[in-house]
This record gives structure tokens, sequence and C-alpha cells, in this order.
């Protein structure tokens, strides 16, 4: 069962839901949301049954509201890459902390798989496993062109916000964006990645994803036919692929099986 609970970054309360197996010992995944994604899935599950999936694996998961999210404080106006690795940092020291975690995992989605991406190759020594599903990376590319989910803008001459109808954006996150060294952070993280993405995906072109493969020494890719850039279709393709990455977790907490001899 989730629990929610507060983690602090610089004043602000960030809304978290965590998920702690009874032993005293366990690896630990934390699932990271996209462009203006929260912990409520308003539009898409994909995290919340994910997270369901590795706690009955004997995984400990954390999920989280970014600031100016959901239930985070701060206002989303003011959203940026640079805040939100701020607010998955105050996420790492909270789990670097707890007692009794083994190896730490990081799981993401479109901007949060951007996100999880670069927080793998800044904490290299930490991570075990990085996964990441439809990652955004193209955000870059656009924010040089000058568009950002169908709003088009001159980036040379950047407005003080974006009106997106839903919510607006401050120009800082556009001004900024363009210059994220997105693969240069990723390439310094050497363990096991998977990357899925959905083969007709409208939102990000695959290329990112194929990119990512390139650049990074132990990564295996996956387009999930049919599927979209939320992965709606052949989403038990998805749960599976990500699942199976983690499957050895539970061979090792029941200790019913003998790891070593199942890599023999």
């Amino acid at each position: 069962m989730e629990k929610d609970i507060t983690i602090m970054r610089d004043g602000l309360k960030l809304a978290a839901k965590v998920s702690i197996p009874e032993s005293k010992e366990y690896d630990i995944a934390i699932l990271v949301y996209g462009f203006v994604g929260m912990m409520a899935p308003k539009v898409n599950d994909l995290l919340p049954v994910l997270a369901e999936k590795l706690q009955e694996k004997g995984l400990a998961t954390v999920r989280f509201d970014f600031n100016g999210h959901g239930l985070s404080e701060g206002p989303l106006d003011n959203m940026s890459i640079y805040n939100e690795l701020e607010d998955y940092h105050a996420v790492m020291d909270y789990v670097l902390n707890r007692d009794g975690v083994k190896h730490i995992n990081l799981i993401g989605h479109s901007q949060g798989g951007v996100l999880s991406s670069m927080m793998a190759g800044f904490y290299a020594d930490k991570v075990d496993k990085l996964v990441i599903m439809s990652p955004a990376a193209t955000l870059v590319d656009d924010a040089r062109i000058g568009t950002c989910m169908g709003i088009d803008y001159d980036p040379n001459h950047v407005p003080a916000k974006l009106d997106f109808k839903k919510f607006k954006l401050n120009d800082w996150y556009f001004r900024t964006a363009k210059f994220i060294n997105t693969f240069e952070v990723a390439r310094a993280f050497h363990g096991p990645v998977l990357a899925l993405h959905g083969s007709e995906d409208k939102i990000v072109n695959p290329y990112a994803v194929k990119h990512y493969q390139a650049i990074l020494d132990n990564c295996e890719m996956h387009l999930i036919e049919g599927s979209d850039h939320g992965l709606h279709q052949n989403r038990e393709e998805v749960y599976t692929r990500v699942v199976d990455l983690f499957d050895f977790v539970s061979i090792n907490l029941n200790k019913t099986v003998d790891f070593q001899f199942c890599l023999n």
C-alpha cells in the first residue's frame, strides 16, 4: 500500500506517495511523470499501475508531483527542467537516506524520461537500472526551433508566457530548454537501460529513443507497435518488459531460488 508523504525542497512541500515492503532490505524504484503530469491519473494511469506491479514483485516505489503540479506547492507557471531536476534531487536525497535500500532504480515517462536519464548520469555511482519510456529528448530541438505541444513561437524572441489554455508557462522554460545537455549527461550512466517508445508517437519522434540507444553502452530498446506517446496501446507489453527487468528482485527477496543458479 502507498502512503502519502511530504518531501521538502528549498522550502517547497513536494507531495509524494511511497510504498515500502516489510523486508529489512529492498530495491526501490522512483517513477517520474512527464510534461505537466501528476500522480492523480487524469489522463494516463501508466505509472500508478506500473508502481502496483513493481510492488507485487517486492520493490519499494516512490511517485511524486513536481513543484506546481498536483498536490505539490509552487506555481506551475515557473516549471522548468532545472527546477524539476532540483525536485528530483530532493527525492533522491530522501531515498538515499532511507535504511535498507539496496539498489535505486529510475523510471521516467516523456519529460520524466529525460529527467531520469540525466539523474542516472548525475548519480551513475548510485543508480542501478534506468527505464525511459517515450523519452522527450526532442524538447531541446523543439525549443531551438520554437514549438511546444502544438504551439509555435519565435525562439529568438520568446514571449513572457505561453498559453496552453489549461495552464501557462513562463519564458524561462523555453529559454533554458534549448541549452539542456540531455545526452551528454545521460551517457555517463553505464548500467542497464530499458528504452521503450510507441511506434505511432505523434508528440515525440522515435529518433530520440534511438539516439539514447546509440549513446548508452548498455541499452535495450523496443518500439511498441501501434502505441502512442502515452503508450496506451499494447500496454501489457510495456508492463511486462519493465517488470521483467526487475523480476530477479522477487526471487532474491523470497529466497526460494538461488540467483546464482538462475544465471547458469
